[in-house]
């Protein structure tokens, strides 16, 4: 991933280029490798690079050679060795696996996105028709954000950071994910339409285990598409769990395979990704290095050590003070861009801990995003009246994760120039998850169903006595802990007694006038409110914040923490 900042039809793009440098320096830690920059007519385009694939070749923005498309792009194409034999009269200029991205919009104009199989927001300035197409990847797992300027309607901002924005844009909203903006008619649509997206649709196709593994193997490998070193995060809960397995497995597989294949001097050899016969090329370690972070004796560091060493994977164990935590809230929420409290809570160890991974030469993680809310894993789900109530959450949970768990994964990390890659969010994952009846996601104590059921057993080899174990039994059926509940209690603990004591009563019971109805209903929530206003006091800033909490509707706890759901239990296996 990268950071990118474009304004299209600006009055005066040539006296705007040294303010645009500036803000785009704003997001340099998003791409700490390298800058550049386009000027077209009327058009700037930015870039600010962190190099995973095509290192040599590869630096943005990406201009085709007769010079009349320029491409600025934050992500990963998966399948961008599948896209280039696509277009075999397209002269590739880079080894890049963002490149394809330019004949695929002369191919299929605005449905471009509609070929990429990865994780992106990009902009593409066409000179000839002086038209910008901007996109994000579907479920929004990279960011984008798009500003508007009553003093130059015309002019239309792109950026990969609210911070980019603020200055010059009165009108700012993130960019919706599965959606594609075309200057032509300046229209943003939906391009990303699969049928699990009307909430209303209740899914009837029973639950098959076997390709839900099969699956979610697929996903990990393609996203070892690196010519860096990479690792997992990996806090010891389901999730990250199962995925650093499937990573070491892949890595192991991978290096392997690469082995053989060293005489073969094919040109995808030379492309970082899957090839056509499903071979992973990838650079790095010859062992996957698992990284984890918490307060001492956190439970999330204990299940973790158990997993890195079940796995075989190097690990890296890294603890953190409550004060350590507390130091760095300003900048997790200047590098967050939002107030919501959980968000806040779950990222500031993950802030702590990229910056960690990133010191020990690290470029890009992998991480369990996502699960929660395809197998409606939050604890207070089990509270859920029906399967077709389940399933509207997890839907709605699953359309919201750009607001939330993807903005954390994204902006944690790239605060250090890390990149995080969250497989679970796979479209062809979530196509196949999304569409199983909800009647088998659904959580019942009573008959031994604990949260994301189906999702352990699809990975449960007790019954497969040839098959390699992917987990120890008590980490496969360990119960779900809310990441910033994991890394230890008195986390939370400490971030409440700190708001208690900074806002007052009185302070409390006075919100500002400015705030309008979106009024914090605890201390916490206050103390963070402040926080943010005084990093983004423009009022357009707060619009693009939403805050997370549970259905009060179904009897839950009003504090987002997992800790406070009726079902959970407090156990740690040493």
């Amino acid at each position: 991933m990268c950071g990118i900042f474009a304004a299209y039809k600006h009055q005066d793009v040539h006296a705007f280029k040294p303010k645009a440098l500036q803000l785009s320096k704003r997001i340099r830690h998003r791409g700490p490798d390298w800058s550049g920059n386009v000027v077209k007519n009327s058009t700037i385009m930015v870039h600010e690079r962190l190099a995973i694939v095509g290192l040599d070749s590869g630096a943005q923005p990406i201009t085709s050679e007769d010079g009349d498309y320029t491409l600025c792009v934050n992500g990963e194409i998966y399948n961008h060795i599948q896209l280039r034999e696509q277009f075999p009269d397209y002269k590739f200029k880079t080894l890049s696996d963002c490149e394809p991205i330019i004949p695929a919009y002369l191919e299929h104009d605005i449905d471009a996105p509609k070929y990429l199989d990865g994780m992106f927001a990009w902009c593409l300035y066409d000179a000839k028709q002086d038209r910008i197409v901007a996109a994000r990847d579907p479920v929004g797992i990279t960011t984008l954000y798009m500003g508007r300027c009553s003093s130059s309607p015309k002019t239309v901002f792109f950026a990969s950071e609210l911070k980019c924005l603020t200055d010059d844009c009165d009108e700012i909203t993130a960019f919706p994910p599965g959606h594609v903006y075309d200057s032509k008619t300046d229209q943003i649509t939906r391009y990303f339409t699969p049928d699990w997206i009307d909430e209303s649709r209740i899914p009837t196709t029973p639950v098959n285990f076997k390709d839900i593994r099969e699956s979610l193997e697929k996903a990990v490998r393609k996203r070892l598409m690196a010519e860096v070193p990479y690792g997992v995060l990996l806090s010891g809960g389901l999730d990250s769990s199962l995925i650093a397995s499937i990573a070491a497995r892949e890595t192991e597989k991978a290096n392997e395979e690469n082995d053989a294949a060293d005489n073969d001097a094919s040109a995808s050899k030379q492309l970082a990704g899957i090839d056509n016969q499903g071979h992973l090329h990838t650079a790095g370690w010859s062992r996957l290095h698992s990284f984890a972070i918490g307060l001492p004796n956190a439970p999330d560091l204990q299940a973790a050590r158990k997993v890195a060493k079940f796995i075989g994977s190097i690990h890296h164990e890294h603890t953190f003070t409550l004060q350590e935590g507390l130091d760095a809230l300003d900048d997790v929420i200047y590098h967050l861009e939002t107030y919501d409290v959980t968000t806040i809570r779950a990222s500031t160890p993950m802030f702590l801990l990229s910056r960690k991974i990133k010191a020990q030469g690290v470029k890009m993680v992998l991480s369990g995003e996502g699960s929660d809310e395809i197998f409606g894993g939050y604890l207070y789900f089990a509270q859920a009246p029906s399967a077709t109530e389940f399933h509207i959450e997890s839907v709605k949970r699953v359309k919201n994760l750009h607001l939330a768990d993807c903005l954390r994964a994204n902006k944690s990390t790239m605060a250090w120039g890390l990149e995080a890659r969250v497989p679970f969010l796979d479209k062809e994952f979530l196509q196949l998850c999304m569409n199983i009846d909800p009647k088998d996601k659904m959580i019942d104590q009573s008959a031994g169903r604990i949260e994301k059921y189906i999702l352990r057993k699809a990975f449960d080899t007790s019954d497969e006595p040839d098959v390699k174990p992917y987990l120890p039994e008590e980490i496969l059926w360990r119960q779900k802990e809310q990441f910033s509940d994991g890394v230890g209690y008195s986390w939370i603990d400490g971030l409440k007694d700190t708001a208690e004591r900074v806002i007052s009563d009185t302070m409390f019971s006075n919100p500002k006038i400015e705030w309008g109805e979106d009024i914090p209903t605890t201390k916490e929530a206050y103390w963070y409110r402040l926080k943010f206003d005084a990093l983004f006091p423009q009022k357009t800033a707060a619009s693009t914040v939403m805050r997370w909490i549970p259905k009060a509707d179904w009897g839950c706890a009003e504090d987002p923490s997992g800790r406070y759901a009726k079902i959970h239990e407090q156990h740690v296996t040493a």
